[in-house]
């Protein structure tokens, strides 16, 4: 649904969706639920058994290409080799997601989340951003150079008259 959409980081709304009430002033819901991992099968397979790949792709976009999926990725495995708690580096990276795509802090608090389930919070974290038009295998600086080209016609050979005018 979202594959050909520009990435924009303007919060996506859905004929599906609805708003609570109860929602802070200024926030949106989640694009999928904290328990839908298996919307993409792949994608929490490899977050399940591989954490630092899907952690490090979030990384890369929320960090605008500053740092790159391996570096996050990597060090992300070296915090969970030595400390085994890996949870507590990436949920500040979804409290910044949070705070730029204006997501609500539900169902609790980033810190908890990742602690308690931190493969659910890094597949929701992973479809948010996918749903808001990232192609994920890309990193930051392809969907860059993707949404630069969309809508950018080849040029074309100049169309040449035939005989001579005068």
């Amino acid at each position: 649904m979202y594959a050909n959409q520009p990435a924009t980081g303007v919060p996506v709304s859905s004929m599906n969706q609805h708003y609570s009430t109860q929602q802070p002033a200024g926030t949106v819901p989640w694009s999928t639920g904290l328990c839908d991992c298996g919307s993409d099968v792949s994608n929490c397979c490899i977050t399940c058994w591989c954490p630092c790949i899907t952690f490090g792709q979030i990384a890369e976009i929320v960090d605008q290409g500053s740092t790159s999926c391996g570096a996050s990725g990597a060090l992300y495995a070296l915090i969970g080799v030595f400390t085994g708690c890996a949870c507590i580096y990436s949920c500040f990276y979804r409290q910044r997601m949070r705070s730029q795509y204006m997501l609500e802090d539900r169902p609790c608090n980033d810190c908890c989340l990742h602690y308690c389930c931190e493969s659910c919070a890094l597949c929701q974290e992973y479809r948010e951003l996918k749903n808001r038009g990232f192609d994920m295998s890309l990193g930051w600086h392809g969907n860059m150079a993707r949404q630069q080209n969309q809508g950018v016609q080849m040029p074309t050979a100049p169309v040449m008259e035939t005989g001579m005018k005068r």
